[in-house]
């Protein structure tokens, strides 16, 4: 009896030390709360205009398409001639021999300075090469607009990644919400099971076995409490706060599970805007430019300089002392390249190029198709599992309430109601993971078909 009172302190003493480490977690998170009172409350779409502003990857991404964009000028295409300013000044220091043929007579002439000085102004122009500068700014354009469709890719990714994890935030929280009930159902048993204990209708072991029930409620509790942390802090990154641990105020409570999508709707929008079937058929486009521009080269080539500028010439023994050339200039040129050793070889594999452009379209919208159909079976599957699991909490509530009925009266173990207990938490948790798997389900559809932006809506 002595060591059994003495056992029976120790384990008071523990569990009097875990409910004040949960007494102090609870309260802490009831400042949390209050805090977030006096805080701006967001909103899915509060949290996505935020991120889109502030979001590092995002402001990379349309730094890119900028550069895309700045690319895709006549200039760069090679439409615009080029115009070149130049100056320059050249001396000779000679020693000279010269020879009169009629008499034979030798002239020598040691250290004879000749000097030039130029300056002018020199226009370059490719009129025509083949088709190869229009092509190219064709090229350029393209990019352009894939630019834009990579940006494109980059908000829908992070659209479906910070909309995901603001359901998986709620969902934590309710999750935490699940255990401090488990954890108050496990107390109000350990009261009615020291109650009974003091007056002889439980034995110690069940009281002992309740305790230990309400240590490991505690301790999931506790454990949830940093599940919920982890989740706040991705969403402030996402967010791009700089302060990472930053309390934030959530709007929903519930997750909000849609049941109106059609699969032919989503196959047909996906067809229509997907972005990564655009990037591929961009992609394809490109492949077909570079063809061009490689049998471009079968055709002349055609060209076009002109300078103005002056030359001064300053002789040393010259029959004139100097000579100044003011004046115009102008030329044309058109050639063909008649054989370079690589257009065939180039041609060949831009072909082949283009060709595997094609069938990696072809293999996207296969894979699309695959998946979208994966996601529709798990997305109705999910839907199924939600309406079932609805109608087992209300049997497992029921259950629970007669099994703790029964236990008060002393018709029912401490095992056998903490398995009630069980089936009750079981029941709400598989709902919760049930409603979190269709939320993922409806995100991932609507991205593949191009609709992912309406959460901003």
């Amino acid at each position: 009896m002595k060591a059994d009172k003495q056992t029976r302190r120790g384990v008071d003493k523990g569990t009097r030390a875990l409910r004040r480490l949960v007494c102090a977690g609870f309260c802490a998170l009831v400042s949390a709360s209050a805090a977030m009172g006096q805080q701006r409350v967001y909103a899915l779409r509060d949290c996505l205009e935020e991120g889109l502003r502030n979001n590092y990857s995002l402001r990379i991404a349309h730094n890119e398409e900028q550069v895309s964009r700045n690319n895709a000028t006549l200039g760069n295409a090679g439409y615009l001639p080029t115009l070149d300013f130049s100056a320059g000044y050249t001396g000779n220091l000679d020693n000279t021999e010269t020879k009169t043929r009629a008499t034979g007579e030798v002239t020598k002439t040691n250290g004879v300075f000749d000097q030039t000085v130029n300056v002018g102004l020199n226009l370059n122009w490719t009129i025509f090469d083949g088709f190869n500068i229009s092509t190219t700014y064709k090229q350029l354009k393209e990019l352009e607009r894939q630019g834009e469709t990579n940006t494109r890719i980059a908000i829908e990714d992070f659209i479906a990644s910070l909309t995901a994890e603001y359901y998986n935030f709620i969902q934590q929280k309710i999750r935490l919400e699940n255990f401090r009930y488990a954890m108050s159902l496990s107390k109000e048993r350990l009261r009615i099971a020291e109650a009974s204990h003091l007056v002889g209708k439980f034995s110690g072991l069940d009281y002992q076995q309740a305790k230990v029930d309400f240590n490991a409620d505690s301790a999931q509790y506790i454990k949830q409490q940093e599940s919920l942390s982890t989740s706040r802090i991705t969403l402030n990154e996402l967010m791009a706060n700089k302060n990472v641990d930053q309390l934030i105020a959530i709007k929903d409570s519930t997750i909000d599970v849609r049941s109106d999508l059609r699969l032919e709707e989503l196959w047909d929008a996906t067809l229509a805007t997907n972005s990564s079937l655009l990037k591929a058929d961009q992609n394809t486009r490109l492949a077909q430019m570079d063809y061009k521009k490689v049998n471009a080269r079968n055709y002349p080539y055609l060209r076009l300089n002109t300078g103005y500028g002056y030359t001064y010439n300053k002789y040393d023994i010259n029959t004139y002392t100097h000579r100044g050339n003011l004046g115009f200039n102008a030329g044309v040129t058109i050639g063909f390249n008649i054989f370079d050793g690589n257009r065939r070889r180039e041609r060949r594999n831009a072909s082949i190029a283009y060709k595997n452009r094609q069938l990696e379209r072809q293999n996207l919208e296969l894979t699309l198709r695959s998946d979208l159909s994966n996601l529709w079976q798990a997305y109705r599957n999910n839907l199924q599992l939600l309406n079932l699991e609805r109608q087992n909490l209300i049997t497992a509530k029921d259950n629970h309430d007669i099994a703790m009925d029964r236990y008060i009266q002393g018709d029912l173990s401490g095992l056998e109601v903490r398995e009630a207990q069980k089936s009750l938490l079981d029941a709400e948790e598989r709902i919760l993971t049930a409603e979190y798997n269709t939320k993922l389900c409806e995100i991932s559809l609507l991205q593949i078909s191009g609709r992912v932006t309406r959460y901003l809506e």
